[in-house]
């Protein structure tokens, strides 16, 4: 069955669609997929390389068009670019010939307006919804305008009718010799002569009167657009400064209000519950929809559900209030109101108003080779790193980036079904890598005993502690909590591989969330982070891997699963698919989305087995209700490439800030250099802060007075990546370890060559952390680093007498 022929497209249409394009004597003439929009001609191999590989691209403004035969034609721009292409067939060639002419003209065109005028910003389309007098008024000369423009298509037509006669009678008066007849001639071809000259005459009066309608109007529109689009942007400022006044004030109002437990939860679980109901009770509007899934196709497909399923009884209501989008504050508002009780806010306090910029990133050039080059002839272990490989931040901050999208453990926290709080857990994992995707900067390597606290209790309720536990390896713990009623804590040390081209870091260590009312129990692990092109090219950075979420109370499991990126995949890049399930084993929600844009999540009605794969793997068929959306990335700042691609959160994290610890990142002085521009003075406090900890490591050994355990010195030192004949080498020593770098090309140990260690058999140096204790964790049987208590207390008290002096 052949595919459907396109009509023939008209000025501005986008045209899509295959050609064989010639590429070399040996492959000939190969399909591929064109596009053509906005008078450029562009091509890819697949129509799912759209969204992120384009081949090439040629810009008809420039280009000749030129027809071979039947099905060949050439698109040149005068040498730097031949497109030899070949149609299906004849008329499809015609088809994409028409469409390239009439891109070409209107390209041409548009470039000398520009030109002419200076002004390249098009004219926006009308928006609905407002100034409707206006718009009636533009709809009544339009039709007007298509009124004459019919009129002038028909004088045409008997233009070209009478001027073929008028023609005819020119030829015969010439042939025909004088004589009785020549009367008649003559008349004929005097009254088709009148005949052309009404016409004409008619035509031009309708041109002239074609023009002056639209050079009357023509101001008149300018000034219509202009002002619905000042209306607009007026409309759009309002909305804007409303959101912002609407959001100061809730969390204002909830972090002044306090509601006795007694009678702000009866209320709170009441409305809740009969929210669920009624958001239940919509749902049963909801139209069927195929879920089109990015799931892996060797895995499982899904199908939309039996319209049956939609018809729930009360007895399954309950369980799907999530799903709904049921936000915390709608919880708040009802709770509020249904408590006459309730104690009236006193003050107001203002809330802090965070920086949104930082000092735009110098343009220094890095030559990595220049590096290694002074570094001839110095040992490994003894190379410094400029900062130049760094961003601003420390890596306790970029740990507690992972809080970016706490709402979606604040909606976890009041979701009555443990399978539904599973999906938004899940989507908090994946949530946690969304800042990564252009972040190519290395963070820096905390020193030992550093800290770092984020303290949004005011604006969003929640508490965050990290610290520099362990320097060999390097480790660092993390502690939050929330008013919402969940905790998380983790605790991740880094294992890396350089395998030339890119860089494996490898997670270890696990992180947990434990949810205070249900005391449900989720564990996860990290996945594998890839840097590509590390010698030669342009950073770019991949998330690959599978995570098991698990609700070690209920025995429920979420498999999210990251596709490694492949040039010759068809699937979106970054695409990450997930199921829940209960103990048994049995499917509740298929998650899919990318882990840098969003998460949706469907709810499964039923499942069977399918036909067996590609790869021979039996499929299951999900049959499931509509995709809502779980979790979606908020947009960058505006000027985000010059401020290291931070986010909102990361803008704000190394702010000066009173009353923290002298340990804190925000006080390290190399750190605050380098946010200020500074890099050489940077450097020099870099090697200053190395050294001290370098002295400070050998006091603490000495002080131990275990000689067998201690370390070298050229083990501390800041040093690049080791090479895997080193790493055996050093293996083979019982009493040395790992690389241990200050703050390396990746402020990570190296893994062996069969894989990273366990994290529980990796050796940690006899340091006692400040804030944090190792215990034996009772869910996984992993020693990690918990959270002991008294920071925050210690900083109510101002007394700081513990911190030691690191920086």
């Amino acid at each position: 069955m052949s595919e459907p022929k396109p009509p023939t497209p008209t000025p501005g249409d986008t045209y899509k669609g295959w050609l064989f394009k010639w590429t070399n004597y040996i492959k000939g003439y190969q399909r591929r997929w064109f596009v053509l929009s906005n008078g450029l001609l562009s091509y890819y191999r697949t129509q799912a390389e759209m969204g992120h590989t384009c081949r090439g691209t040629i810009n008809l403004a420039t280009a000749n068009i030129a027809v071979e035969d039947s099905c060949n034609f050439v698109i040149s721009n005068g040498g730097a670019q031949t497109y030899h292409l070949k149609a299906s067939s004849e008329v499809e060639r015609q088809r994409w010939i028409t469409a390239l002419e009439l891109a070409k003209a209107k390209a041409v065109h548009m470039q000398a307006e520009s030109d002419d005028s200076g002004d390249d910003c098009p004219t926006p389309p009308h928006t609905p919804g407002h100034g409707g007098g206006n718009r009636n008024e533009i709809q009544l000369t339009l039709r007007t305008l298509g009124s004459k423009v019919e009129d002038l298509s028909t004088c045409n037509d008997l233009i070209a009718k009478h001027g073929s006669a008028l023609q005819r009678s020119l030829s015969e008066l010439e042939n025909i010799r004088l004589g009785p007849d020549t009367g008649d001639k003559i008349r004929q071809v005097t009254e088709r002569a009148t005949l052309f000259r009404i016409t004409s005459n008619a035509m031009i009066n309708a041109c002239r009167d074609f023009l002056s309608l639209a050079q009357t109007n023509s101001k008149r529109w300018q000034k219509a657009l202009q002002t619905e689009r000042d209306q607009r942007v007026r409309l759009e400022d309002t909305l804007e400064q409303l959101a912002k006044q609407h959001n100061h004030l809730e969390r204002a109002f909830r972090g002044a209000t306090v509601l006795p437990p007694s009678l702000s939860n009866p209320a709170m679980d009441s409305k809740g519950s009969g929210s669920s109901g009624k958001g239940d009770a919509s749902d049963e509007d909801d139209e069927n929809e195929f879920f089109d899934a990015m799931e892996d196709p060797a895995a499982y497909i899904t199908v939309p559900a039996d319209p049956k399923y939609h018809r729930r009884s009360g007895s399954n209501v309950s369980g799907l209030s999530s799903e709904l989008g049921m936000d915390d504050q709608s919880l708040d508002e009802q709770s509020l109101a249904s408590n006459p009780d309730s104690p009236q806010p006193l003050e107001v306090e203002p809330v802090r108003q965070r920086r949104t910029h930082i000092p735009d990133k110098p343009n220094y050039s890095l030559n990595l080779w220049s590096i290694m080059k002074n570094c001839i002839g110095k040992e490994l272990s003894k190379i410094p790193m400029p900062v130049n490989f760094n961003e601003p931040i420390s890596m306790l901050q970029r740990l507690s980036e992972d809080l970016e999208y706490y709402e979606l453990l604040d909606k976890a926290a009041k979701c009555q079904s443990s399978l539904e709080q599973l999906c938004y857990v899940a989507a908090f994992t994946v949530s946690s890598y969304s800042t990564t995707v252009y972040r190519t900067g290395k963070p820096f390597n905390p020193l030992l005993g550093e800290t770092f606290e984020l303290d949004r209790l005011q604006e969003c309720g929640y508490r965050s502690l990290c610290e520099q536990v362990s320097h060999h390896p390097p480790a660092a713990a993390h502690h939050a909590f929330s008013e919402k009623g969940w905790t998380l804590r983790q605790e991740i040390a880094l294992a890396s591989k350089f395998r030339g081209k890119y860089l494996s870091i490898m997670p270890m260590g696990s992180i947990q969330c434990i949810f205070q009312k249900s005391n449900n129990h989720y564990s996860w692990k990290k996945v594998t982070t890839t840097v590509h092109n590390i010698i030669v090219g342009r950073l770019w950075i991949d998330q690959s891997g599978e995570i098991d979420v698990v609700n070690h109370r209920t025995g429920d499991r979420c498999h999210l699963k990251f596709a490694p990126y492949s040039y010759f995949s068809r699937d979106v890049a970054r695409k990450v698919t997930g199921v829940v399930m209960d103990k048994d084993g049995k499917a509740h929600y298929v998650l899919s989305g990318t882990w840098d844009e969003k998460m949706e999540f469907s709810r499964v009605m039923q499942s069977s087995k399918g036909e067996n794969g590609t790869e021979g793997k039996q499929r299951t068929v999900y049959q499931t209700l509509k995709a809502k959306e779980l979790w979606k990335k908020t947009p960058l700042p505006e000027g985000a490439e010059s401020m290291y691609y931070f986010s909102f959160l990361a803008l704000t994290l190394n702010e000066p800030e009173e009353g923290v610890a002298p340990t804190d990142s925000r006080r390290r002085p190399d750190q605050r250099l380098m946010e200020a521009g500074r890099w050489d003075e940077a450097n020099a406090e870099k090697q200053r802060l190395e050294e001290k900890q370098r002295i400070v490591r050998r006091e603490r050994e000495r002080a131990a007075n275990s000689p067998e355990e201690a370390v070298t010195e050229d083990l501390i030192n800041d040093s690049p990546l080791k090479t895997d004949a080193e790493e055996i080498a050093t293996e083979a020593n019982e009493a040395s370890y790992e690389t241990d770098t200050e703050d390396s090309p990746c402020p990570t140990p190296i893994a062996s060559p069969h894989g990273p260690p366990p994290y529980q058999s990796v050796h940690h140096d006899d340091y006692q952390a400040l804030w944090f204790e190792r215990i034996d964790d009772p869910i996984s049987g992993e020693p990690m680093n918990v959270y002991k208590g008294g920071y925050w207390e210690t900083k109510d008290q101002g007394t700081w007498d513990r911190c030691p002096d690191i920086f």
